[in-house]
């Protein structure tokens, strides 16, 4: 039994990350911290933990921690994160790191994106990117696994198939994200109030959204081409979700849709969470987040625009699931040599 520690377990992902846990066979959440809540049951923060387990949140100490884990989750603010992975990582813990601290190779690029310096750049080369679809093999040897953004998550999986095989323009991406209210985290701001918040369709960070980092250098390294991705996400009337509609335009031949069946299939063969929805009958013709609610899925759908030689794709996943909680602990059961569907395997909720 592998002993796992959570810090940060107070915020949505951190109780995403219990309530897959407490299921999964091969582990034991041994540490929960939280500075606000310490001493109190994880149930009152996360209700719908109650009678599934009654552990209290515990304050952040590295040597509890060192004591206790073989691995630790860090799911703290941006920026909160890099300092508090280090120590741990000097204990010789393993980390998946659910912040963006470690999820850009370049250093320069978080004093352009984030406005800091990053105080551990030597810690970046040795992290992996938390994407097991496309880097599935290095993630198995980390010691330091840098969880995806969930908007970088569903745009990455999107293009990577059409940037591997060459079949658009490389610098002319945009991505269209609709994200819930969840990704905006648990701490309530003017922002996420409900009288604000509710019925709106509200575009943010509309030319400057950090997770294009992430997207750039994923789609570059697998293209072995510059990339540039043009990219707006908006917030929308639902609590969990993410579907980011990308539009890419061929580069010098007309694409079938036929060819896009082939392409998909053969980077996503033997991916277990992604599937591709494009059907001409029943409820889900094309990827909708609202089927995926609760499930580490990602759904791909495509279609060909000849009028403006585009081919339009469209990704789907659960941010909080495949967009983070999720997606960490298919890391997790990568990194222990397990079957990395391991208290995965539950189909969305339908109907929500």
């Amino acid at each position: 039994m592998v002993r796992v520690g959570i810090v940060g377990g107070s915020g949505y992902v951190g109780g995403e990350l219990l309530r897959i846990l407490l299921n999964h066979d091969q582990v034991e959440v041994s540490v929960v911290t939280s500075r606000k809540n310490k001493g109190d049951y994880v149930f009152r923060t996360h209700p719908n933990l109650r009678g599934l387990t009654n552990m209290k949140f515990s304050d952040v100490d590295v040597e509890s921690l060192a004591s206790k884990c073989d691995l630790v989750f860090t799911a703290l603010p941006h920026g909160s994160s890099a300092k508090m992975v280090s120590r741990i990582l000097e204990r010789g813990l393993r980390v998946i790191d659910l912040s963006a601290d470690f999820r850009l190779k370049d250093p320069r690029l978080y004093e352009i994106w984030y406005d800091w310096k990053h105080p551990c750049p030597e810690l970046l080369q040795k992290a992996v990117y938390g994407l097991p679809e496309l880097h599935r093999d290095e993630i198995k040897g980390a010691v330091l696994v840098a969880n995806p953004g969930c908007m970088a998550t569903s745009a990455i999986l999107a293009l990577a198939p059409l940037i591997k095989e060459d079949m658009i323009e490389p610098l002319r991406i945009i991505v269209d994200s609709k994200i819930g209210s969840s990704a905006g985290g648990a701490s309530p701001t003017i922002f996420t109030h409900h009288a604000e918040r509710y019925g709106v369709i509200r575009p943010y960070e509309a030319g400057h959204h950090r997770h294009i980092a992430e997207i750039e250098q994923e789609l570059a390294e697998i293209g072995k081409r510059e990339v540039n991705v043009a990219m707006t996400p908006h917030a929308v009337n639902t609590v969990r979700g993410i579907l980011s509609t990308c539009h890419t335009f061929v580069k010098d031949k007309d694409i079938t849709v036929m060819e896009l069946w082939r392409v998909y299939r053969s980077l996503y063969r033997g991916c277990p969470f992604v599937r591709i929805v494009r059907d001409s009958q029943g409820l889900q013709r094309l990827p909708d987040p609202k089927f995926l609610i609760g499930s580490n899925y990602c759904d791909l759908g495509f279609d060909v625009d000849g009028h403006s030689r585009r081919i339009v794709v469209f990704s789907a996943i659960d941010n909080l699931i495949k967009g983070a909680a999720g997606q960490a602990v298919q890391n997790l059961n990568l990194m222990l040599g397990l079957d990395e569907t391991k208290g995965l395997n539950v189909p969305p909720l339908h109907p929500i």
